[in-house]
């Protein structure tokens, strides 16, 4: 829900316009998009089985860089609530 709330803002800033989601045995993806044809901006999974190592919450960037990763989805999610604040007062 944390995450389909931060797509909806993002939507209604203008930073975004289409998902997609993935799920398969070993981790689920959401990947958010400017444009239907380009690749996702951001990258969000979640891999259960990374749970008591570095966090199951992984955030990638355009390029598919690790922006931050961590057990709470809250601090992952945290660079693109800055970013979002920056595309609203921008």
């Amino acid at each position: 829900m944390r995450i389909l709330d931060l797509y909806g803002r993002m939507v209604a800033a203008g930073e975004w316009r289409d998902y997609a989601m993935d799920f398969t045995k070993d981790y689920a993806a959401f990947a958010a998009f400017r444009r239907t044809t380009e690749r996702p901006q951001a990258r969000i999974e979640k891999r259960p089985a990374l749970r008591n190592r570095q966090g199951m919450w992984t955030l990638f960037g355009e390029h598919g860089q690790i922006l931050k990763r961590g057990h709470e989805l809250a601090g992952v999610l945290a660079p693109m609530e800055r970013r979002l604040v920056k595309a609203v007062e921008g």
